[in-house]
């Protein structure tokens, strides 16, 4: 697997913490609220065909939390900002959960700089009578064990011990997690009223046994993006990205293309 370059920018007066690697037309990722600390196995598949951008959001890992960052609106702010200092154009925009509720965020606002998005379970809407699950009332083992439909990942993932850094970091992620999407859980009334606005071409990717946010709500988007498209991934949990990886990598690569 090949290692990305891992490096620092101050973007809106916050130091942020980057993984970059491979070559061709952009893509970044943005993570959901379990952060994006390591390279992983689809950053580096992607990274042949795409010069893939993986931020730590201002408030996660080892980025700043800047005085600035209230809600998941700041985050979109900020990443405008943030394609623009690195010089982003033609972007492939690919956002995980809560990740995918910051992208959707960016493209109501300011869509010039992407060429197409990805959303992966997103987070960000309701649908009347088919509640999210509530993630801030898990233990962190059944979050494990809720996020994946495979038992046998989640037992893997279980047991893999965490350095102390790496539970400060955990803990710091879920604590910017609740800043931004505690009241009203993970929803904003605001997405609800603009997302009609996106009319980029959107690929929205749904893993059909999600615990957390129901597929149910891959149609919502659906509804609500004019230019959309789903795709669901059978026996497949709240990350796709980690559980079907090839699917997940396949399904960008179909959607976006390479250069």
């Amino acid at each position: 697997m090949s290692e990305p370059k891992t490096y620092f920018e101050t973007v809106e007066g916050c130091r942020t913490c980057i993984m970059r690697g491979g070559a061709g037309a952009p893509l970044l990722f943005l993570h959901g609220a379990n952060g994006a600390g390591r390279w992983l196995p689809f950053m580096a598949e992607l990274a042949k065909g795409f010069d893939v951008i993986v931020p730590e959001h201002p408030g996660y890992g080892r980025s700043d939390t800047p005085a600035w960052l209230d809600t998941v609106g700041d985050l979109a702010n900020f990443y405008l900002s943030f394609m623009k200092q690195l010089g982003l154009e033609k972007v492939t925009l690919v956002g995980t959960s809560m990740g995918g509720w910051i992208a959707s965020e960016i493209a109501v606002r300011d869509p010039s700089r992407i060429e197409k998005l990805v959303l992966v379970a997103p987070a960000g809407l309701r649908v009347k009578g088919v509640p999210v699950s509530d993630i801030f009332l898990w233990t962190a083992e059944q979050t494990t064990r809720n996020l994946f439909h495979s038992a046998e990942l989640a037992e893997r993932m279980l047991a893999m011990p965490l350095s102390d850094a790496e539970v400060d970091i955990s803990v710091k992620n879920r604590v910017t997690t609740a800043r931004l999407a505690w009241s009203p859980r993970l929803y904003s009334a605001d997405l609800e009223k603009w997302i009609h606005r996106i009319d980029l071409p959107t690929l929205i990717l749904w893993g059909r046994q999600d615990a957390l946010i129901p597929s149910a709500y891959a149609d919502r988007f659906h509804e609500l993006i004019r230019n959309s498209k789903v795709e669901m991934l059978d026996n497949c949990g709240h990350l796709p990205h980690a559980e079907k990886s090839a699917e997940f990598v396949a399904a960008i690569r179909q959607f976006a293309g390479e250069a």
